[in-house]
């Protein structure tokens, strides 16, 4: 006979991660307005926004490969891909209205 696993995926840190790359790029990003497009907060927010790239694709396929594995979760793992996926909308915009400045 099969157990029902009613457990809820109790795993944090891709919240912890969306919120804090969320934080630190709208900080860049007030920063770089407010400096009136300097090219030298580029040059240090460069290699932040590619290292955040890289996180989150890990920890996109991270919660991939448990939605996978994890049936029972699903739901949950699920909107936790959403949470970290609702960053590039975001970053879009901040990115577009860079451009402008």
């Amino acid at each position: 006979m099969r157990t029902s696993n009613n457990r809820t995926f109790t795993e944090t840190e891709s919240i912890d991660l969306t919120i804090g790359s969320f934080t630190i790029s709208t900080l860049f990003f007030v920063f770089y307005i407010l400096s009136n497009g300097s090219t030298t907060l580029l040059v240090v927010a460069s290699p932040f926004a590619f290292s955040a790239l890289i996180v989150n694709a890990i920890m996109l396929f991270h919660l991939t490969d448990k939605f996978i594995q994890l049936s029972e979760q699903r739901k949950d793992i699920g909107i936790k891909i959403l949470i970290l996926l609702s960053n590039i909308p975001i970053l879009f915009l901040y990115y577009s209205i860079a451009i402008r400045v």
